[in-house]
């Protein structure tokens, strides 16, 4: 009977990668926030930006939200 043995693990792995959130370079239409949001979480850009919208309408929070936003979230690099 012969068995092989699980394949050795090496010291070496591969280095994670953080994600960040950033405004988008590519998917803006004012300042790439909404863009952002929609890379860094995996959902819809066009959902994001229909619940900005949304706030911004009932509460008014939206824009307030989308400007601390812009100002405070850096481009993305590349």
């Amino acid at each position: 009977m012969t068995t092989t043995a699980p394949p050795r693990q090496t010291d070496r792995q591969e280095p994670r990668r953080i994600r960040q959130l950033t405004r988008s370079r590519t998917d803006r239409m004012i300042a790439g926030v909404c863009g952002g949001f929609a890379a860094y979480s995996g959902a819809d850009v066009n959902l994001i930006r229909l619940a900005m919208i949304a706030l911004t309408l009932c509460a008014g929070t939206g824009l307030v939200l989308y400007v601390c936003a812009w100002l405070i979230l850096p481009e993305e690099l590349y």
